[in-house]
């Protein structure tokens, strides 16, 4: 990526990785250096050592209290041999990733991918910095860097004894080329990579140091308090400002979009209670009358649709439940969700016709900077997004973030003041994209013996994909419904083998906005077979976990997990 994209461009681009991993097409671009670019002194882009020995250790990946900030610094750290106890971390911006080519890869944090998609590029990222610190030691002694060693930071020379540290070091290292080939250790060398560490953010948190969006202070900072329409897809028609403006500490109150007012005041709660009292004219659109009868009746009417995207399938399904000696049937369903955060969406924005920085919690920095540039109507190179620790993710702050172009949207009419909103808990709870609503029906065949000789799993619901990114649905076939259902890949595929398998897909999409919500389609995908399969053993009078085993026969990773809970 090159900082000469237009917005629409590094819009569209930043949203088609949302979902992708880049880790197998990321460029190992060291050669910018910080120094060169007049920043602090950086020996790569992953690490900086201040002449304290201070290391600073660069995340892209965002902490919401799952551990990858600890994870990613070990990783980086066990490459450097530095010493732990000297390491702390920082975000790079999603713009100098942007500026300097992606060079800390993909900024997308959820799906449990953060370390499992990153581990070895940050560990080469490390390895490459332990490399250029020995080297310029070398350079130094002059003796070959083959006869030099470091660890925890102390760099040694074998032969004399001669000793430097990492941030004397620094400096040298950061004006050398960075290696072309760098090896990793072997993972029976590791000291820190899979070690119970101290995490590094959990005294801040402890004591109430960390700083969350929520808290975020600036000089000349207003606050903002927004309502949405109630009913998705509706608009605003009109609200009496006059009603508010005199509120004790109100400075503005502005539309924002088509569906939403907010009220800008000196505090958030007072600027929270404007907003309730405002008066407000909502056009509630066509989706006012809708209940939650209909989303159930939609959705039953797809367990025996014609039509239906097929995940997974062998054998005559059709054909084996019409000759089987009995078939046992049980349909099921699964509500939509909210991800329910401690922390509620928020971001802090500053607009100027020149230039939109926006500070934010978010999972993935860099569709927040596309969302900011969209909304502040400037090129990406303009805006900046400075990343917060999260108050919970689990999906809603990642693919999508709305709250962060409300907040541009304010601030836009209020250039040069910073402005943060805060959604109410209300707001948060009304206005969330949310866990897929699905029913499922489940048809097994059974021979004379209680054998189970075929499976039929009908899924009938919403489509995340369809919802969010609806270029990657193929044929009318979204492949994240089918998490754990799969034949193949990890754990995404299906752990029992039947003769006859059919697993397919209904698509009905009400008009709740969906989202990625933690495990994603695996919950109601796993709820839904297992409660089947007890369905079948209490059907058949075996025991459930007999028939489990007789069923994972042909899946040792799964069986393995089952006897590793029930050795019995």
């Amino acid at each position: 990526m090159s900082t000469s994209l237009n917005r629409r461009e590094f819009i569209g681009s930043t949203l088609a990785t949302a979902t992708t991993a880049t880790a197998g097409s990321l460029v190992f671009g060291f050669a910018t250096s910080a120094t060169a670019q007049g920043m602090a002194p950086e020996v790569n882009a992953w690490v900086v050592v201040q002449p304290d020995e201070k290391v600073i250790i660069r995340i892209a990946r965002s902490e919401m209290g799952q551990g990858t900030l600890t994870g990613l610094a070990q990783m980086v750290a066990e490459e450097l041999e530095c010493d732990w106890a000297r390491v702390t971390t920082e975000y790079p911006t999603p713009g100098q990733n942007l500026a300097r080519k992606r060079v800390w890869g993909n900024y997308s944090t959820g799906g449990s991918r953060g370390i499992r998609e990153s581990q070895e590029y940050v560990r080469k990222g490390g390895a490459a910095a332990r490399m250029m610190l020995v080297q310029a030691a070398a350079d130094g002694w002059k003796v070959p860097a083959s006869e030099c060693s470091a660890v925890a930071g102390v760099i040694t020379h074998g032969a004399t004894g001669r000793r430097t540290t990492y941030g004397q070091m620094a400096s040298a290292a950061a004006r050398l080329q960075p290696p072309t080939e760098v090896p990793l250790k072997d993972p029976k060398d590791w000291k820190l990579v899979g070690k119970r560490m101290a995490r590094l953010d959990t005294v801040d948190k402890t004591t109430g140091k960390q700083v969350y969006g929520a808290d975020l202070q600036l000089p000349g900072m207003l606050n903002a308090s927004i309502r949405a329409c109630p009913v998705f897809g509706g608009t605003v028609r009109s609200f009496d400002a006059a009603k508010v403006t005199g509120m004790p500490g109100v400075k503005k109150v502005v539309k924002v979009g088509d569906n939403a007012v907010a009220v800008v005041a000196d505090t958030w709660w007072r600027a929270h209670q404007a907003v309730t009292a405002l008066p407000i004219d909502w056009d509630l659109g066509p989706n006012a009358g809708v209940q939650q009868a209909a989303f159930n009746a939609t959705l039953k009417g797809g367990l025996d649709a014609e039509q239906a995207a097929v995940g997974n399938s062998h054998g005559d399904v059709k054909q084996a439940l019409a000759g089987a000696a009995r078939k046992i049937e049980a349909v099921y369903a699964y509500p939509h969700q909210n991800h329910a955060t401690m922390e509620p969406m928020n971001a802090t924005a500053k607009w100027t016709p020149e230039r939109c920085e926006v500070w934010t919690p978010t999972q993935n920095g860099e569709a927040a900077l596309a969302a900011a540039a969209e909304a502040a109507g400037l090129p990406p190179a303009q805006c900046e997004v400075y990343k917060i620790h999260l108050g919970g993710g689990f999906g809603r702050r990642g693919a999508v973030h709305d709250w962060v172009r409300q907040a541009v949207a304010i601030a836009k009419q209020m250039p040069g003041t910073p402005i943060k909103l805060l959604w109410s808990r209300e707001e948060d709870m009304t206005h969330g994209l949310y866990h897929p609503i699905t029913q499922c029906k489940l048809t097994a065949g059974l021979d004379a013996q209680g054998n189970v000789t075929a499976l039929h799993m009908r899924i009938s619901g919403q489509s995340i994909l369809a919802g969010l990114f609806p270029q990657n649905v193929r044929d009318g076939k979204d492949p994240v419904v089918f998490q754990g259902l799969n034949n193949g890949g990890g754990e995404a595929m299906i752990g029992y083998s039947v003769p006859a398998l059919l697993v397919d897909h209904a698509m009905r999409n009400p008009h709740v906005p969906p989202g990625f919500w933690r495990g994603v389609n695996l919950n109601q995908n796993a709820v839904y077979l297992e409660c089947f399969i007890d369905e079948i053993a209490h059907a058949t009078r075996k025991d459930p976990l007999a028939l489990r085993r007789e069923l994972m026969k042909n899946h040792p990773k799964h069986l393995a997990v089952l006897n590793a809970v029930d050795p019995n």
